[in-house]
């Protein structure tokens, strides 16, 4: 009996220290906890990883040195553009060239080249014996004339009160007839030599010495961009026509172009058209003037004109540009520059502006013409997007990830 106690007792000493032994081998619930936390903190920096990775962190001042500028999300037109070159060249309308028939020397010259001038200036002024020979045959005409009249009005008179013969009052009236074509004549040739019907009507009062000089007048309003004489040079030589001045008035111009025939269908007068000049700056916008009807036989292209504003004065005749012109007018609701999109890993994706730099965002593209990408998803209106240089972008987000 005594035997068989001892026994229980020895079994049960036995078991209770292998369970303190089978609970000091548990793991705890801290433990646990400690465990499974690394494994979260894995997941939360695997998705600030993905974040970062479409981001490019820039400072304004690095944005400006990249000259990457921003264009807006908005609504636009697709269009069909075509692009011809062409020239700039005055306004047909707009360019006068001052010329002289008359015989003479140059007095004075009153503008030179480049100056501004209005409609009626004096532009030079010439001393010509065949003008004072013109003053003093009207003058003279014109006396003549007047004295004819008088003496027609009074034999008139004396006809019809029976004081003067038919014979005498026809023969007056013949005279002041003949005196007063010779007149218009006489006016005509001052005409013919420039002057106006003002100065012909002030010319009774001119002092005797300054019938031998001519004014010449600007006839449009501009500037002086060709001077051809010099003072003292004889000019109109053997009645020979002598051009002294050239005045354009620049404030419109013309662009000529060179439009290829297969191309005429789709232009059509009033039709827009955009301007660009050398500089990436100049640029404007005009509308088609003039399409001609005939081919050049050995280009096979039509002259367009087109109408410029140039009052800023940029547009100088003989420059080359470039001319775009638009038709077929498509609106879309949101489009951003072609320049814009990239193509990374077989997305498109554009970079929009962020307070830190910039963020690449997948889009889905729809219509586009050669400026204009309609965008269809992944935009929204007026979020500010890079539009050039962006391939910089790209190069820099491709260079984290390698390095990565």
């Amino acid at each position: 009996m005594i035997r068989h106690l001892g026994a229980l007792l020895v079994g049960f000493l036995v078991g209770a220290v292998a369970a303190v032994v089978a609970v000091d081998r548990m793991p705890s619930l801290s433990a646990l906890s400690s465990a499974k936390a690394p494994a979260a903190s894995a997941s939360t920096d695997k998705d600030e990883k993905r974040a970062d990775d479409n981001l490019i962190k820039l400072t304004p001042e690095q944005i400006e040195a990249a000259r990457i500028t921003l264009a807006s999300a908005d609504k636009a037109e697709l269009m069909r553009r075509t692009m011809v070159p062409g020239s700039i060249v005055p306004h047909a309308d707009r360019i006068a060239h001052v010329s002289v028939r008359l015989s003479g020397t140059v007095a004075e010259l009153r503008k030179k080249i480049g100056d501004p001038v209005a409609k009626g200036d004096v532009l030079a002024v010439l001393e010509s014996r065949e003008v004072a020979d013109a003053k003093n045959e009207f003058l003279a005409a014109r006396l003549s004339n007047e004295l004819q009249q008088d003496l027609f009005q009074r034999d008139e008179v004396l006809f019809k009160s029976k004081f003067a013969t038919e014979q005498v009052y026809l023969r007056s009236r013949a005279s002041a007839a003949k005196a007063k074509v010779a007149l218009d004549i006489a006016r005509q040739k001052l005409v013919a030599i420039g002057l106006n019907e003002t100065e012909i009507a002030a010319l009774p009062n001119e002092p005797e010495a300054s019938l031998r000089f001519q004014p010449i007048v600007s006839p449009i309003a501009g500037r002086v961009v060709e001077r051809r004489v010099e003072l003292g040079v004889a000019v109109g030589r053997d009645n020979l026509e002598t051009e002294l001045f050239v005045v354009a008035d620049l404030s419109t111009v013309w662009v000529e172009l060179a439009v290829g025939a297969s191309e005429l269908s789709d232009i059509i007068e009033g039709q827009r058209v955009a301007i660009a000049g050398r500089n990436a700056e100049q640029r404007a916008e005009g509308r088609v003037i003039f399409i001609s009807p005939l081919l050049d036989k050995d280009t096979r292209t039509a002259r367009v004109v087109a109408e410029i504003d140039n009052h800023s004065g940029r547009w100088r005749p003989g420059s080359f540009v470039t001319a775009t012109l638009v038709s077929d007018a498509r609106p879309v609701a949101l489009a951003v520059p072609v320049s814009a999109l990239q193509s990374i890993g077989g997305q498109r994706v554009v970079f929009v502006r962020t307070p830190d730099g910039f963020e690449k965002r997948p889009v889905a593209i729809g219509h586009t013409d050669e400026q204009i990408a309609e965008v269809t998803s992944g935009l929204q209106p007026a979020e500010a997007v890079a539009a050039t240089n962006t391939f910089l972008l790209k190069s820099e987000l491709l260079k984290g990830g390698v390095e990565d």
